[in-house]
């Protein structure tokens, strides 16, 4: 006769139960010297940063950096509101007031003496790096998407939700031209590094090159072999030659900008994009 399995009795058995003569030796535990799960679960990672900026009272949509000041930054949101504020001084912030409605884009002079702000209320304000107003500029009938300065100048442009593309003189306020043909929101553009042409994609799935001093459309790329979708980023080459557009349609092209013809390389949903200057 085979010894009976332990194991094979306590299936057989159902639960087992511990009686008092089972009992070894009681220890008492104080709830409070355990370990909380939770508490291991909510472990939070070592904050490596140098600075901490709290000024805001909502999400941050944009950051631009001083290129000639390196602890100089300034911040906007959607609580209405930008900032400069510099990095390791805790004490000096300046909060740039007036705008209406979320303030969307920001960005440096290529000199660091101004900043511009972008804001869904479709203005574009124009600050000193201590955060006092120089002018508003006024013009575009939709949110402002995004603003560029040009690269060797105080010109300022800016993209709207109302299909158009204004650009101003930012030392005196005065509108210099208003390209239009768009047929969408303008999510993208830019000066090329000569400052010598704009170039410009949009929600309708084209990419618009522009000549700055007339306001003429010199291309227009859209269809096969381009997206087919809205454009949502744009960076150009530094020798002003190509254009590197994302869209949604999870598509990268580039294009000659001279010529307007296409090369493409497909990749997931695009975002954002840059070309490396060499």
């Amino acid at each position: 006769m085979s010894k009976p399995n332990h194991e094979d009795e306590e299936q057989e058995q159902g639960e087992v139960f511990l009686d008092e003569s089972d009992i070894i030796h009681e220890v008492d535990v104080d709830e409070e010297d355990l370990p909380d799960a939770a508490d291991e679960d909510d472990t939070e990672d070592a904050d490596d940063s140098v600075h901490i900026f709290t000024g805001h009272a909502g999400e941050l949509y944009t950051v631009a950096c001083s290129p000639t000041d390196s602890v100089l930054v300034a911040t906007g949101g959607g609580d209405d509101k930008g900032f400069l504020w510099k990095i390791g001084h805790a004490d000096w912030a300046s909060e740039l007031q007036g705008h209406t409605d979320s303030v969307s884009s920001l960005a440096f002079s290529y000199d660091g003496q101004l900043l511009a702000s972008g804001s869904f209320d479709g203005l574009v304000k124009i600050w000193d790096t201590s955060g006092n107003l120089k002018c508003t500029l006024e013009g575009p009938g939709g949110g402002i998407e995004w603003v560029k300065w040009h690269p060797k100048g105080h010109l300022i442009l800016a993209g709207s939700e109302d299909c158009t593309i204004w650009m101003w003189n930012a030392d005196n306020g005065i509108c210099l031209n208003v390209f239009s043909g768009h047929g969408a929101t303008v999510t993208c553009g830019d000066f090329t590094p000569d400052g010598k042409t704009i170039c410009t994609g949009s929600e309708d799935a084209t990419l618009r090159i522009w000549n700055p001093r007339s306001g003429e459309s010199i291309h227009v790329i859209r269809g096969h072999p381009y997206h087919t979708n809205g454009l949502t980023c744009l960076s150009i080459s530094s020798d002003s030659t190509f254009a590197i557009t994302g869209s949604n349609d999870g598509s990268v092209h580039v294009v000659n900008i001279t010529t307007g013809k296409v090369w493409s390389d497909d990749m997931d949903l695009v975002k954002c994009g840059c070309l490396h200057h060499n």
